[in-house]
């Protein structure tokens, strides 16, 4: 084996990415405070091909230094929007069809483990800010939430973790459905 330099590994451009299909999949960020995340997340949404990023509350938006850091340019491949509120972020995402799906440890949520998505169906997931997760107020406008089953002393992982977790899982069974 030998490892790939950068110029030896295939991809596409910013422009072909902007017409290249997307998985059904929107992410939204509903007041994450840290700009690295923020950036992280949108890397991984490029690199899984996320249709866009809702960017809700005080979540910090693109064009930003701390953002590009950790995106590494993702944050102009990957469409996004800015909302003042989760709530109405939501509300269009439900006039748009999708199933919404916070990710937040609660009643009644689903393993992610467990969670298969449904064919032809489209999804938005909810991350939660580093400290208090998912509002209670947009939870209730969900139609489920997901869990990571966890087995330490911690109950929490760090955002942009448990949205590359995430995005991962609904985005390798879309892709093989």
């Amino acid at each position: 084996m030998k490892k790939l330099i950068t110029e030896e590994i295939i991809r596409i451009s910013t422009d072909e990415f902007k017409i290249a299909d997307k998985i059904p999949l929107v992410v939204v960020l509903d007041g994450i405070r840290s700009l690295n995340n923020v950036g992280s997340i949108f890397r991984t949404s490029d690199a899984y091909r996320v249709e866009r990023i809702m960017l809700c509350g005080i979540t910090a938006t693109p064009p930003n230094a701390e953002i590009h850091k950790s995106a590494l340019g993702a944050e102009f491949s990957v469409d996004w929007q800015q909302f003042d509120e989760t709530l109405d972020a939501l509300k269009l995402l439900r006039e748009e069809g999708y199933r919404i799906l916070a990710i937040e440890q609660a009643t009644g949520s689903t393993a992610l483990d467990d969670f298969i998505p449904e064919a032809g169906v489209k999804y938005a997931i909810i991350m939660g800010n580093e400290v208090n997760g998912v509002q209670q107020e947009a939870i209730d406008v969900c139609d489920g939430c997901l869990e990571l089953p966890q087995y330490g002393t911690k109950h929490s992982l760090n955002v942009a973790v448990t949205a590359g977790i995430v995005i991962y899982n609904i985005a390798q069974y879309m892709l093989r459905h």
